[in-house]
């Protein structure tokens, strides 16, 4: 298929889900009324250059690989049981795979209300609430930036870190004198496509990966009457490669398990945000049947956010993540690839500024520069590509984004 028919059928594709966002949207202004079926949707397209990395595309040009269409749908069945469901199409070349997926399709069970105490059930595909943005960074809208901390929220793991086929529980506490506590917890797997392990193993991977499981846990807490609120969340989870007898890999098991803690602040004008993580990422098998990897990564960034007006917000942020704590300039992992593998895949820094304009209710424009240091969060992870990404490099996006 040459590159205009794909560009052709690209377009096709997102007037079509246009279309029919508008025609939802047009349904929905028309009852106004309390009615127990909200449809809401959004689209957002914008072009991004990315200059010494393959970021997003392999040859460096400027790209429109930045479109995200989704629409999303609630219904009460009753006062306890509620469903809810989203679909998206997005395209962000090598940041993941391009197409459609449903992030969530559940219900939602009110189990218990008191005035101190809220819990709640979900049970499908739920939606990850326990990161600061895993429950948002599916809506660009609610995004702080186009680009978040890679670090901890890792492009080529979007559609396993949003959520997962099983269960997940909700417990809310309030009390006067402690403030407001948040207990999540959920279980589950993400399907994985082929497509999807290309981008996040290699393009010469032949096998299938499999997400056996996924554990999580969060607690947050927010002071009486204080602005602040701080988070600690658990992950562990695990997946299986099954390898075909063509292909240069063999089977393998990889086991990540996350720790992070968090703060946000939230001003009338300000807003400050932190999250550290150490990870641990084992790797048994894979490369050879006697391989065995087991590294403790470390990362953290610190981010600010400044509303000038109701319609303009400026942001800054600053990110450091390592591979391997043990090897934070990346010396041992050279060495142990004979130089393959340079040194700066070991690590990852981002310096960003940009900043978001609010053309009305529900149009807005953002805009960011990102300057990097180092190659540990580009895809395919497992298998770098050192012709193509350097040691430091530049990312710079604008994004238009509609929703109702």
């Amino acid at each position: 298929m040459s590159m205009s028919l794909k560009l052709m059928n690209k377009y096709c594709y997102a007037f079509i889900c246009l279309s029919a966002l508008f025609t939802f949207s047009v349904l929905a202004a028309d009852d106004k009324s309390a009615n127990p079926l909200k449809v809401h949707g959004f689209i957002a397209q914008g072009i991004i250059d990315v200059d010494g990395s393959n970021f997003v595309n392999d040859d460096g040009e400027l790209s429109t690989e930045l479109t995200e269409i989704g629409l999303n749908t609630s219904y009460q069945l009753s006062d306890d049981f509620r469903f809810a469901a989203q679909a998206v199409y997005l395209n962000g070349g090598n940041r993941y795979n391009e197409g459609l997926r449903v992030d969530y399709f559940l219900i939602d069970w009110n189990a218990y209300s008191s005035e101190q105490w809220q819990a709640n059930l979900f049970v499908g595909r739920f939606k990850s609430p326990h990161w600061l943005y895993s429950s948002t960074r599916d809506i660009p809208f609610e995004r702080p930036s186009i680009i978040l901390p890679q670090g901890l929220y890792f492009d080529g793991f979007r559609d396993i870190a949003v959520g997962g086929d099983g269960a997940a529980f909700k417990l809310t506490y309030n009390n006067d004198e402690l403030g407001e506590f948040d207990f999540n917890f959920s279980r589950g797997k993400s399907p994985i496509k082929s497509e999807d392990a290309e981008v996040i193993l290699s393009k010469i991977s032949q096998g299938d990966i499999e997400h056996k499981l996924d554990s999580q846990v969060s607690v947050y807490w927010r002071p009486v009457f204080s602005q602040w609120r701080f988070g600690l969340t658990l992950l562990d989870s695990e997946f299986n490669y099954t390898s075909v007898s063509s292909e240069y890999y063999v089977d393998g098991e990889f086991q990540f398990q996350n720790y992070t803690i968090n703060a946000i602040y939230e001003g009338e004008q300000w807003e400050f945000t932190s999250e550290f993580l150490q990870t641990r990422f084992l790797t048994e098998g894979f490369y050879t049947a006697l391989f065995h990897q087991d590294n403790l990564g470390q990362g953290g960034y610190f981010q600010a956010r400044y509303k000038i007006d109701q319609k303009l917000t400026v942001i800054g942020r600053y990110e450091e993540f390592y591979a391997d704590k043990d090897d934070k300039k990346g010396h041992k992992l050279e060495e142990r690839s004979n130089g393959i593998v340079p040194s700066y895949f070991g690590f990852q820094n981002d310096a960003m500024l940009g900043f978001s304009y609010k053309f009305s209710n529900n149009l807005q424009i953002n805009a960011e520069h990102h300057w990097m240091k180092g190659a540990a969060r580009l895809n395919p992870i497992v298998l770098p590509n050192p012709q193509v990404n350097k040691e430091h490099w530049k990312v710079w996006a604008i994004q238009l984004m509609y929703w109702f």
